[in-house]
């Protein structure tokens, strides 16, 4: 065979270049493992809203990704036009999570790794994948940070809350504050020492402080 046999193909010639069990068994484990990261991303989202459409996209894309590369491993001029075509594609969609990135890959991996023939490593690499992100995204901690918005009358009053923040928690930070006329307003970052959130209660009757407000902080803080 010459070089120029390699590029010689007919439209004929590519119908049997994948055996029709190759196809279906491809497409039903890309399924599968689309459907496994599909139930993964669901029982470990943390977001606000949750997409269901995103769901499906994990799995539609890990069967596509499966497809093409099905079909780049069967013929060499396919694999060359191919690369062409997707280097001029473009994703504008706005990625709200990091961890949806991550499911993205993995999608995308476990399309690559089966079309490839390495069937074991799709299946045992998914399932591990999966069960470490249960096991670290579902963690709970009780050193999860909180802000607590504090709104005083005079400074006297603001260091009476400082006092009484740094007794009931285990770390109290300022992160901001702003002072106008008879106000001032401090935001800290604070650490629980348990889960009880009462301590806020008491912390808004304390005199001259006219709010308190607790919120969950999830590390990224923006002045």
């Amino acid at each position: 065979m010459t070089f120029k046999d390699i590029f010689k193909s007919s439209f004929l010639d590519n119908v049997t270049s994948v055996s029709p069990l190759d196809m279906l068994l491809t497409i039903v484990l890309a399924f599968a493992i689309g459907l496994f990261i599909f139930y993964i991303y669901k029982k470990t989202y943390q977001g606000v809203m949750y997409s269901s459409s995103f769901g499906v996209t994990l799995i539609a894309l890990t069967m596509i990704t499966s497809l093409v590369i099905l079909a780049v491993t069967s013929n060499v001029v396919l694999s060359l036009g191919m690369v062409g075509a997707l280097s001029i594609v473009r994703f504008r969609t706005a990625i709200k999570e990091p961890l949806d990135i991550a499911f993205l890959f993995w999608s995308i991996a476990a399309g690559i790794v089966l079309a490839a023939g390495m069937i074991p490593l799709a299946v045992i690499g998914s399932v591990i994948i999966g069960v470490i992100l249960l096991i670290f995204v579902n963690r709970k901690s009780h050193t999860n940070p909180y802000i607590v918005v504090l709104t005083c009358a005079n400074s006297s009053a603001e260091k009476n809350a400082v006092d009484y923040l740094k007794q009931h928690t285990n770390r109290c930070i300022v992160k901001s504050k702003s002072v106008r006329s008879g106000l001032i307003e401090v935001n800290f970052e604070i650490r629980l020492k348990d889960d009880n959130t009462d301590f806020v209660n008491e912390l808004s009757e304390i005199e001259d402080v006219s709010s308190a407000v607790l919120v969950s902080y999830n590390g990224d803080y923006m002045s």
